[in-house]
């Protein structure tokens, strides 16, 4: 049954968290307390204090045994009161690998919470509700596992499952050019329709900032052919997708001279700053998550279109769908999500104390946490990773700012350099390139262990602001060892002791590579070759890989090093 989805729902689920959050772990414990996997732990029972005084706290690798079981055919009670209809695969980004999660039918929760992210940008975004939006979304076609249940990313079985609700009515790409599998041509066309449907526009965006950076991308290498598929009404013949040519053929209609003119004069320009609102003029903010790694992608993004508001809708997990953002023009460095209570059982391990356990309502302010999460797919008390911090209340509900990866660290000698870490040492280097001609369009970085002393090294991909017509970087050496030094000094007093004081650490190296090397970054890491989809991908803020090293290392175009210690 289909939830109410009002904003005053949102004011009733955050003022009764405590009680939902009750009611979700007691549904849940009546469905699967009689499961292989409980059962050892609650003889049958539904109690909540039994349930955290005697089920384990586990990983992903605790539970996948019973995952594959199922998986491989036998039945879903093992782990889950409810029946597996489905399996879906995390992008493998953190890890290095890929990890199998099992579904079941109700995707009325993740609907419903969608649905109330954009109540809520409505209210705050004026006009939002009178336009279209043109958000690229890709899937992947469906595969199975032994036992023949549909295994693919989250994205491709909610899209394909049979009680989903099409957007078409506010979205520019029909149904069947998003569900073409070939990333490729579904790209293309989704860029067609949303150049056809230009003054129709009020939002642009991806789930993460970084593929609509790629999209972007790909816009540059095909401005012209899409121009000339606007011009003569036709197109493009290497679009094979009979459904998806038929549908953008549609919205395409008869030859429109002047708008291919009109794109092909921006398109054409030697700047492409503020491209996305030069065509589509009436654009109010860009949809794309910024937090965590993606905040890597905020100057380009900003570049692109002129500084509008960059609005991070929501937190999810292939584990779960956790909350929104109900503050979504708060600048991308203020970005908190308000848990929603109704989605899973949600309890979280004090990181930073003793390790306690507490409950949604009962997290502290300013406390940073890594969520547990009891779904009703048949993880219980499983660590996602993350590591998220308090910063408020909206009713009863706390608010999280994502911190970092918890196990996302790098290392030359002893000193603990986490994610977060990682992120404030970008953007001061990104402050530094402010005043010059570069901006930021991809990073990455890895220990470098194979000198005395080990160093950071940071690969940096750059561009322009303005094309010139060599199409060569102007790499000034002052302001990237300016880069160098501006990081360190960002980086923990631990590394700056270790580096300065004994010398233990190197100086940290940038070496800026070629343009589109991070997308051959992504064709290799990634996955398209492996079965995830390209929607899913985030570039490791960390590579470990010695085949993703050679990838970067083919393409690097010049290195620069720290000439000074930081400050002690």
């Amino acid at each position: 049954m289909s939830q109410r989805c009002d904003l005053s729902v949102l004011e009733e689920l955050t003022s009764n968290a405590k009680q939902i959050q009750d009611d979700v772990l007691t549904k849940i414990l009546k469905s699967s307390a009689n499961t292989e996997y409980l059962s050892r732990f609650l003889e049958g029972s539904s109690e909540k204090e039994l349930f955290k005084k005697n089920v384990p706290v586990v990983s992903y690798e605790d539970v996948k045994p019973y995952i594959d079981r199922i998986a491989n055919g036998e039945p879903s009670d093992i782990l889950s009161g409810e029946p597996i209809t489905a399996f879906i695969l995390s992008s493998g980004t953190s890890s290095g690998n890929q990890k199998m999660f099992p579904r079941n039918n109700n995707f009325e929760n993740i609907k419903f919470a969608a649905a109330l992210s954009s109540l809520v940008i409505s209210k705050h975004v004026h006009g939002y509700k009178q336009g279209k939006v043109m958000i690229f979304s890709f899937t992947q076609p469906l595969s199975t596992t032994p036992c023949g249940l549909p295994l693919a990313p989250a994205t491709t079985i909610l899209l394909k499952s049979k009680n989903y609700r099409s957007p078409a009515k506010n979205s520019t790409s029909p149904d069947e050019i998003i569900l073409c599998t070939d990333a490729k041509q579904s790209m293309y066309c989704q860029l067609l329709c949303g150049l056809v449907q230009r003054d129709e526009i009020v939002s642009v965006g991806a789930p993460f900032a970084s593929l609509l950076v790629q999209v972007i991308h790909f816009l540059g290498n095909y401005w012209k052919e899409l121009c000339s598929n606007i011009r003569s009404g036709h197109v493009s013949e290497w679009i094979t997708d009979l459904s998806c040519r038929d549908s953008v053929s549609m919205i395409v209609g008869e030859p429109n001279l002047e708008l291919a003119d009109l794109i092909e004069n921006e398109c054409g320009q030697e700047s492409w700053q503020g491209i996305i609102s030069r065509l589509w003029p009436k654009t109010k903010c860009i949809e794309a998550i910024v937090t965590g790694t993606m905040a890597q992608y905020i100057p380009a993004l900003e570049f692109y279109s002129n500084k509008l508001p960059l609005v991070s809708r929501t937190y999810a997990s292939s584990e779960a769908f956790f909350g929104i953002n109900v503050n979504p023009l708060s600048k991308p460095q203020h970005v908190s999500y308000t848990f929603l209570p109704n989605m899973s059982y949600f309890e979280f391990i004090d990181v930073d104390g003793d390790g306690e356990i507490v409950d949604l309502v009962n997290v502290k302010l300013g406390g940073y946490y890594e969520p547990l999460v009891t779904n009703y797919s048949g993880l219980h008390r499983c660590r996602v990773g993350d590591v998220l911090q308090v910063t408020g209340f909206y009713n009863n509900t706390p608010q999280f700012r994502f911190a970092r990866r918890k196990n996302t660290v790098l290392s030359v000698y002893v000193e603990p350099t986490t994610e977060e870490d990682l992120l404030n040492a970008l953007t001061s280097a990104t402050l530094a390139l402010e005043s010059s001609d570069l901006i930021l369009t991809g990073f990455t970085c890895y220990a470098d262990v194979s000198t005395v002393p080990g160093h950071y090294v940071f690969y940096l991909e750059l561009k322009a602001k303005v094309n010139n017509s060599t199409g060569e970087l102007p790499l000034d050496n002052k302001l990237l060892v300016e880069c160098c030094c501006v990081m360190e000094e960002s980086l923990t007093s631990i590394y700056r002791h270790f580096r300065a004081k004994d010398g233990f650490i190197g100086a940290l190296e940038i070496r800026v590579v070629e343009q589109g090397t991070f997308d051959s970054l992504m064709e290799y890491y990634f996955f398209v070759s492996r079965g995830a989809s390209i929607t899913q991908y985030k570039t490791p803020i960390c590579i470990n890989s010695v085949e993703a090293s050679r990838v970067l290392e083919d393409k690097v175009l010049a290195r620069f090093f720290s000439d000074k210690s930081p400050t002690i």
